[in-house]
C-alpha cells in the first residue's frame, strides 16, 4: 500500500484530499454521510469577524458543466464559530482549516489572531480571492502589492500554517503566488471561482441578484489545471489545487501538474462521499503504477 501522507510546512496530512471551502459548511453538515477523520483535511466555509447575511436570493445558478454562486460569505461570525462549532469538531482526527475573510487588512489580522488561539485549528486559508463580496475579498488578490500587504500583516499575527487562496481572475497568477510567498505564505491554494454570469432570456434579466458570481465545476478544470502547473514552477512552497475535480483521475492530474494536495468543491453537492472515493482512487493509481508514495508523482508531468 502506497504512502498517502503529505506535509505543508510542518503540518502533516494523512492524505492529499481536502474539502473546499463553502461546499461542506463547517464539516458537521456532512458528518452523517462521510467519516471526516478519513479525509486529509476539511476547509470550512468562509468565516468573517462579524456575522454576514450574504447576498440576496437568487444566488446560485446551474450552468453547462458547472454552477455559479454568489452566496457572499454568509456566516454567523468568528465568535459563534468559537463558541458553538469549534467544540464539536476539535477532537475529530483530521485537519480543520478556517477560511478567513475580511473587508480590510485590520479585519483579516484580528480574525487571524482569534483563530490563532484555537489549539485544534492548525492552519488558516487566507481568502484574498472571493469574487462575491463588494469590499475586500478578491480586491486584495488581484495585484501583487495588495496581496503582499495583507499576507505580511496576517503573517505577523498568525504563527501556524498559513495557506493563501488565490484568484484566477488575474493576468499573472504566478506573479501573485510569488508575492505572497515572499511575505511568508506557507502554501497557496488555487483556484477560487472564475467571475461569470447567467442571463434569463425570457425576462432579459440576470439570473443572480448580484448580476455576476463565481463559476465552479468541471467547466473550469482545464484552466485551473494550467494555473496550478504555472504556479508550481514559480514558487518553492506547496500548491493546493482545485477546480472541477470530480473523480480520482482529475485529482491525479492536478498532482501531476504540481499540486501537493487537492480540494474537492462542486462535486460535494452531488455526493459528499466523493472525497473518500478519490482517496481510494489515488491509492489504487499509486499501487498500479508501483509508486511508493504520492510524493513521488507531485509535479512529475512529462513534457
Amino acid at each position: 500500500m502506497a504512502e498517502l501522507g503529505i506535509k505543508i510546512k510542518d503540518l502533516f496530512f494523512k492524505n492529499p484530499v481536502l474539502t473546499a471551502s463553502g461546499t461542506c459548511g463547517f464539516g458537521e453538515e456532512i458528518a452523517d454521510f462521510v467519516d471526516l477523520s478519513v479525509l486529509g483535511g476539511v476547509v470550512m466555509k468562509g468565516t468573517t469577524l462579524k456575522p454576514r447575511e450574504g447576498n440576496d436570493y437568487p444566488r446560485m445558478a446551474e450552468t453547462a458543466s458547472g454552477m455559479l454562486n454568489a452566496v457572499g460569505l454568509q456566516n454567523k461570525g468568528v465568535t459563534n464559530f468559537i463558541k458553538n462549532i469549534y467544540p464539536n469538531i476539535k477532537d475529530i482526527s483530521t485537519n480543520f482549516i478556517v477560511n478567513v475573510n475580511g473587508s480590510t487588512i485590520e479585519e483579516y489580522v484580528e480574525l487571524a489572531e482569534r483563530i490563532n488561539e484555537l489549539e485544534k485549528i492548525p492552519a488558516i486559508e487566507l481568502n484574498i480571492s472571493c469574487p462575491n463580496v463588494k469590499e475586500g475579498g478578491m480586491a486584495f488578490g488581484v495585484s501583487c502589492a495588495s496581496a503582499e500587504r495583507v499576507v505580511k500583516a496576517v503573517r505577523k499575527a498568525y504563527d501556524k500554517t498559513l495557506i493563501v487562496k488565490l484568484s484566477p481572475n488575474v493576468t499573472d497568477i504566478a506573479g501573485i503566488a510569488r508575492a505572497v510567498e515572499s511575505e511568508g505564505a506557507d502554501s497557496v491554494s488555487l483556484v477560487n471561482t472564475f467571475l461569470g454570469m447567467a442571463i434569463d432570456s425570457k425576462t432579459r434579466k440576470p439570473v443572480l441578484s448580484t448580476v455576476t458570481g463565481g463559476l465552479s465545476g468541471p467547466a473550469i478544470k482545464p484552466i485551473a489545471l494550467r494555473m496550478v502547473w504555472q504556479v508550481y514552477h514559480a514558487v518553492n512552497i506547496p500548491v493546493i489545487g482545485m477546480g472541477g475535480i470530480m473523480n480520482a483521475t482529475d485529482a491525479i492530474e492536478f498532482i501531476l501538474a504540481g499540486a501537493t494536495a487537492v480540494q474537492i468543491g462542486t462535486a460535494m453537492f452531488i455526493d459528499p462521499a466523493i472525497p473518500v472515493r478519490i482517496i481510494d482512487g489515488i491509492d489504487h493509481y499509486l499501487d498500479a503504477n508501483q509508486y511508493g508514495s504520492v510524493n513521488d508523482i507531485i509535479g512529475s508531468l512529462q513534457i
